[in-house]
């Protein structure tokens, strides 16, 4: 582990490393990095205009230098400070007319916090005023006065005082002034928005802020930090309109690029006693800071401010050549923003430029800026970065000494990465972070297809939503296809970096209307998680993302969320989360036995295979569906075997035998009713038994009656090894929470029937190429009432869900918004009636399906003749077992 995560910053650190922006730099010169490999970079960052002059320029070093030789001292207040005030002298020379005086500082955001003060005391009001979108740094004031909350929120800011409106809006300050000026006393405010996302003000803005803020006694700051000392061309932007401040702040380039120094000019009527004898800093103004500060603005004014100039023509050109990639590649890049050499690329984040594709999520959701960066520092050799508020951008703000040539490298390197996304292809933008390098370059796709008009919500629709996650990494390429080139070591690196970046997101909405005319309008909203990172998840985190994509869905309008896949099993059934949320949950998981027993019935049929002499086996009878579907097969079979998780036998086996008290009691109940069952199946064993408990007796009573029942010739059998039992099974339903492919081959019958519930999925593909005598059926799968489209295909043909989003959306058509099927025992009377609410609204089994897709007549005929060849093919299997 480098250092740096283990002692400085683990949170950034693993985010570096996340997304491929954790390179070790050793070497600076000019415009150039070198990482620890010897590999070159073109620096477009500069420290955030902090070196002006690029990495090690001789010119501060000399200042530097001179220094040591001279052994001019350093920190010596309070006594003359001569380094200090020749640089505040140069300052007042070179700054707008009418500067006065100069305090210096230690940083941009000290010299905010010291602004403030000045302002305050020279005004006695504690009013402040900036702008949204605005950033003045991250002490707790300079904070306060930074227009973005997301920053704000974990420190207590905004302190009082502190107010925001939108920037380049004068009738807005105009209107907020009219109100507050007896209580303000100053607006802050920067003359581009750089964190903000490089945002240009209009025309006139600068003056007519000076104007109004003059007129109502309110003082102005104008935040240089970024914008002064030649980076917008101007040696202070203020100048581009002819403006002068009451106070401005000024730091990053001062320090030329070596140490860390700041200022805050200005008029004489602003600075006070009171200010001027209780401000102070011990490092502010020392000798070395000064000394460099001098040589920086010696370089910028010197000739006329010749170099100024050229970072003018400079930036027109760079400008220039980037609006000739944005006019190519209109859909990706959405702007070209700022001034000299701070300009913004805005990217947009609007997911519909990449339809059915990760980018679009990533975009959406403001990450794609970052792994922008990361592509062109990776790929291109050329360095970047996102605006903090202005997600959509990525900054280029190279040294002001940039060359011709580098200015063509950077518009070279923005097109190629406009190329890229044009592409919409993921796994191409993404490789380099696992290595991956395409074969063959993608065509640029000019117009993606318009995504499908999203259905719009009505006042009388049921409202639903229902929680999906990839269940294995293959899962990825269902959603994003470009995806499907990569290896699953690949994917599991990839989706590793992504999926603390994504937070849920909507990956389809639908309207529903049933047969009955009723209606529900949902979404499906996508955790980015498999199962089996959810299983490895601390179980609180588990939850606290969970309620993350609750909340998602209640703020959509969801009345009702169905909780899809491991958001159930790893919340207890949805148990867990009750406590923590305020709207109604399911499962899904009684439909599921629904559409299980219909599955496996339906299977059997097909085939001639028999219900009342068969043997049925049950993975995972001792969870809440296998518990419900071992209840329910028991009216029609003559044998079942009940199989638990062998990593906890014990409690297993104990679960189990309470599964036998329930079919008992499920079973007599329907017998006192006159329920005729067909001979020789379990149902009618038990309208024989004279012996069963009373119906009043307790659980103890009742699991010591299995006990002995057990023991005998009972259709029961319980037990953890499936190896051993499952070849004995005509039947098999699969319905475990383990993500291992726990039926294989050899473990099976000849001519078994698997109806496989379980996601993902329990039966092996082996057994697809290795027993074409055993027919696998994909349990759970539904056709939805006039087969809409829902916002995702979900690996089927449209129109068809799972049965736990088909339960979802027939309680939210009922309005019927309370929690449902949730816990490991699910109530066999709602059990019943989703199966009339399937009837009434027309759900209905989607057909037969194999290892996801449907299965066809030929296939079903193939495995009929071979179940025909009988017990000597039979003994064939069993012996190369």
């Amino acid at each position: 582990m480098h250092p740096y995560i283990e002692y400085v910053n683990p949170h950034l650190g693993k985010r570096l490393v996340q997304i491929g922006l954790d390179k070790r730099f050793v070497r600076g010169n000019g415009s150039r990095l070198f990482d620890a490999d010897g590999v070159e970079y073109l620096d477009c960052i500069a420290a955030y205009g902090a070196l002006p002059f690029g990495y090690n320029p001789p010119l501060i070093w000399e200042a530097v230098n001179a220094v040591q030789a001279s052994s001019e001292p350093s920190f010596i207040q309070p006594s003359m400070l001569e380094a200090a005030g020749r640089l505040a002298e140069a300052l007042i020379n070179a700054a707008p007319a009418g500067m006065a005086y100069v305090t210096f500082v230690n940083s941009g955001a000290e010299a905010v916090e010291a602004a403030v003060k000045l302002c305050r005391a020279k005004t006695g009001k504690l009013g402040i005023l900036s702008t949204k979108n605005s950033f003045h740094g991250k002490t707790l004031g300079a904070l306060s006065a930074t227009g973005n909350p997301s920053y704000q929120d974990a420190f207590g800011a905004p302190l009082p005082g502190f107010a925001h409106i939108p920037y380049g809006d004068v009738q807005a300050l105009e209107s907020y002034l009219a109100e507050h000026a007896h209580e303000t006393a100053a607006f802050i405010i920067e003359p581009i928005q750089g964190e903000g996302g490089i945002v240009e003000p209009p025309e006139g803005y600068l003056r007519a802020v000076q104007e109004i803020c003059s007129s109502y006694g309110v003082l102005t700051i104008f935040d240089e930090i970024q914008t002064g000392l030649g980076r917008t061309g101007y040696l202070f932007a203020c100048e581009r309109e002819g403006v002068t401040p009451d106070v401005m702040v000024l730091a990053k380039a001062l320090g030329g690029g070596l140490v860390p120094v700041g200022a805050v000019l200005c008029k004489a009527e602003v600075y006070t006693e009171d200010f001027g004898h209780k401000h102070s800093s011990t490092f502010a103004g020392n000798t070395l800071a000064c000394r460099i500060g001098l040589r920086v603005m010696e370089i910028l004014t010197e000739n006329d401010q010749a170099l100024v100039k050229e970072i003018r023509r400079k930036g027109e050109r760079l400008k220039g050549l980037l609006l000739e990639v944005a006019e190519r590649y209109p859909q990706i890049i959405r702007g070209i923003r700022g001034q000299g050499l701070m300009l913004g690329v805005d990217f947009g984040h609007d997911k519909d430029v990449y339809p059915d594709s990760l980018l679009g999520i990533l975009a959406e959701q403001e990450f794609l800026t970052p792994l922008i960066a990361s592509y062109l520092l990776n790929t291109e050799k050329v360095r970047v970065a996102p605006t903090l508020n202005g997600a959509s951008v990525i900054r280029i703000e190279p040294p002001l000494i940039i060359t011709d040539d580098e200015i063509e490298r950077i518009a070279s390197a923005v097109e190629n990465v406009a190329k890229m996304l044009a592409q919409r292809n993921t796994a191409n933008f993404l490789g380099h972070l696992i290595g991956y390098t395409p074969e063959e370059p993608a065509e640029p796709v000019s117009e993606p297809a318009s995504p499908a008009a999203e259905p719009i919500a009505q006042e009388d629709d049921g409202r639903f939503a229902f929680l999906v996650h990839p269940v294995d990494l293959a899962n990825y390429s269902d959603f994003d296809a470009s995806l499907a080139v990569f290896s699953e070591e690949q994917l599991a690196d990839l989706s590793s970096r992504w999926n603390d970046l994504v937070e849920p997101f909507v990956v389809g909405t639908t309207r529903i209307e049933s047969n009955t005319g009723e209606t529900a309008y949902g979404d499906f909203i996508c955790l980015p998680r498999t199962a089996d990172e959810f299983l490895a998840m601390d179980r609180d985190q588990a939850i606290a993302e969970i309620r993350q994509a609750i909340e998602l869905a209640k703020e959509r309008g969801a009345r009702l969320v169905g909780l899809g896949a491991y958001t159930s099993v790893v919340t207890m059934g949805g148990r867990s989360l009750v406590p923590y949320v305020d709207v109604a949950l399911t499962t899904g998981n009684s439909y599921t036995v629904v559409s299980g027993i219909e599955a496996v019935t339906t299977a059997a049929q097909s085939l001639d295979v028999t219900l009342e002499t068969s043997t049925a086996a049950v993975l995972g009878a001792s969870g809440a569906i296998g518990k419900a579907l071992s209840t329910l097969l028991a009216e029609s079979v003559q044998e079942l075997i009940l199989i638990g998780n062998p990593r906890n036998a014990g409690k297993s086996e104990f679960r189990m035998r309470k599964v036998v008290v329930q079919i008992l009691q499920h079973l007599r109940q329907l017998a006192d009713k006159g329920h005729e069952f067909a001979a020789g199946t379990i149902g009618d064993y038990v309208r024989k038994r004279q012996d069963l408990p009373s119906a009043d007796a307790d659980l103890s009573e009742w699991l010591d009656y299995v006990e002995t029942l057990l023991m005998e010739d009972a259709p029961f059998v319980i037990t953890t090894d499936a190896a051993a039992h499952l070849p004995k099974a005509d039947l098999i339903v699969a319905a475990t929470s383990s993500p291992e492919a726990l039926i294989t081959p050899a473990m099976l019958k000849w001519g078994a029937v698997i109806c496989d519930l379980s996601r993902p999925a329990n039966v092996s593909r082996e057994v697809l190429h290795e027993r074409p005598d055993v027919l696998v059926i994909d349990g759970g799968v539904v056709e939805v009432p006039n087969r809409p489209d829902l916002g995702w295909n979900f690996g089927f043909e449209q129109g068809q869900a799972y049965a736990c989003m088909s339960e979802t959306m027939m309680l939210a058509l009922e309005k019927r918004y309370e929690n449902a099927s949730l816990g490991a025992d699910l109530n066999i009377e709602h059990i019943q009636y989703l199966r009339g609410l399937a009837d009434k609204h027309g759900f209905a089994l989607a057909g037969l399906r194999s290892f996801d897709r449907p299965l066809t007549s030929e296939e079903l005929e193939r495995v009929r003749r071979l179940r025909a060849k009988g017990a000597d093919t039979e003994d064939k299997i069993a012996q190369n077992a």
